[in-house]
């Protein structure tokens, strides 16, 4: 059963990166990078399940976190403002 998750994971992982190398503007592309981020966290949650390992948790954990703070980063350069604003 864990086989067909990581098989959906890894077809969300394809049309992530099409929509990152095709993606007709600079938003749909961040939009692209923030899903792939999520799609990462959920293989580090796969992983935690399917190994019994709870230090898998704690990687998808940092991995949201950093995630997050660089969509941040890029929407603040795609509007044109200074990341201390």
């Amino acid at each position: 059963m864990i086989e067909i998750y990581f098989s959906v994971l890894v077809l969300c992982c394809f049309f992530c990166l099409y929509r990152i190398g095709r993606g007709p503007t600079p938003p749909d592309r961040a939009v692209g990078i923030d899903i792939l981020g999520i799609v990462v966290v959920g293989f580090c949650a796969l992983f935690a399940v399917f190994t019994g390992r709870d230090f898998y948790i704690n990687i998808a954990i940092a991995w949201s976190l950093l995630s997050f703070i660089g969509t941040l980063a890029i929407v603040k350069h795609l509007e044109g403002k200074g990341f201390d604003e």
